[in-house]
């Protein structure tokens, strides 16, 4: 593997010690390819998905404009279907990447369509 890979995967190792969801509090988790930006609301407990939000989505798909602003797009929805369910705070897992660019813009999404963390 990539020295790069093996460094983030270290990290995402010792952030996932400390952030841990749950049914009412979440892990708003990112992953963030060379092409798209996604995000999930996970409950650790019970192991399960209780959203999820793209770049593929149809929606923010549609609309050309940089990746950046598309994972701003993201955090939106995400917060949107989180709100739909009735999950108001999460707690933000950056997945081993630095919080700048695309990962913060969609924590800053999520912050503006009403989710806290």
């Amino acid at each position: 593997m990539d020295a790069k890979v093996i460094r983030r995967q270290k990290i995402r190792y010792n952030i996932r010690k400390t952030v841990s969801g749950t049914a009412q509090k979440p892990r708003l988790a990112v992953f963030r390819s060379n092409t798209e930006t996604y995000a999930q609301l996970i409950d650790d407990v019970t192991g399960t998905t209780l959203a999820a939000a793209s770049t593929k989505d149809k929606d923010i798909k549609a609309q050309k404009a940089p990746k950046v602003e598309l994972s701003a797009l993201v955090g939106k929805a995400i917060a949107a279907k989180a709100v739909a369910v009735g999950i108001t705070t999460a707690v933000f897992d950056r997945g081993g990447y630095l919080y700048h660019g695309r990962v913060k813009a969609v924590a800053e999404g999520a912050r503006e369509g009403g989710l806290k963390f």
